[in-house]
């Protein structure tokens, strides 16, 4: 299984919120970069990278903690938030991530996100399904509109892409446990999905069930931040196979 911690960036600094609310906002390292780098040396291979600044304003904001991380670790990366312009793809991708996270475009710029997959390949990108209630979330989550999950996963699965990362926004920063319901009907419906699960949580039981229900990888931050999970621990559960 693979795991991914998040680090998820407002003003330069990294920070958590609960349910997307801005006004519920918890700061934990000034520093990104060198939380990158403990990630790294602990042992984890990827991270998850949220411009929360740009996922609310819809431009990137926080690239040069990008460029940063990509520079100081051999992390594989992946980028989202505000990600709008083909200028705002190629900054990220030279910025030095690997694939970036694609939600709120995928829904409200079909044609533009669709040409990006037929020139990048949809192996660079990460469809970002984020949930509130069935129905897909956009602009930093301010925004719920009439998509339904399925739909949208069915869609951009039929044009390749296979990385999707699902995220309950009722759990997001809440520790009260992710949405197995949710992602094991999500892989009876798309058997060979890459299911990125996202939000909830709270301990190394909730990791090892997504492991056991096959959920092929998990993001983690909250629960890391808050030392809930020993990250050696994590990292067994990671490996052991």
């Amino acid at each position: 299984m693979k795991i991914i911690p998040a680090i998820d960036i407002i003003d330069g600094k990294c920070v958590r919120l609960e349910k997307g609310d801005y006004k519920k906002q918890t700061n934990y390292f000034d520093n990104p970069v060198e939380l990158a780098k403990m990630f790294e040396d602990k042992g984890f291979h990827y991270l998850h990278l949220v411009d929360l600044n740009g996922a609310k304003s819809g431009k990137v904001i926080n690239l040069k903690v990008l460029e940063e991380i990509a520079s100081n670790t051999k992390l594989t990366l992946d980028f989202g938030g505000g990600i709008k312009t083909e200028d705002d793809l190629k900054s990220v991708f030279n910025a030095g991530a690997n694939q970036v996270t694609i939600g709120s475009l995928a829904v409200k710029n079909k044609i533009l996100f669709k040409e990006w997959i037929n020139f990048y390949g949809a192996d660079k990108f990460i469809l970002g399904a984020d949930i509130n209630g069935q129905k897909i979330a956009v602009s930093g989550w301010l925004e719920t509109t009439d998509v339904t999950l399925f739909e949208f996963v069915k869609e951009y699965k039929e044009l390749g892409i296979k990385n999707v990362l699902c995220t309950d926004i009722s759990k997001d920063g809440m520790l009260l446990g992710p949405s197995f319901e949710l992602y094991n009907n999500l892989m009876a419906e798309f058997p060979d999905l890459h299911l990125i699960a996202s939000g909830g949580v709270s301990k190394i039981e909730d990791v090892v069930e997504l492991k056991d229900n096959k959920i092929p990888a998990v993001v983690i931050g909250k629960a890391i931040y808050e030392k809930r999970i020993d990250l050696y621990e994590l990292i067994k559960v990671g490996n052991d196979d």
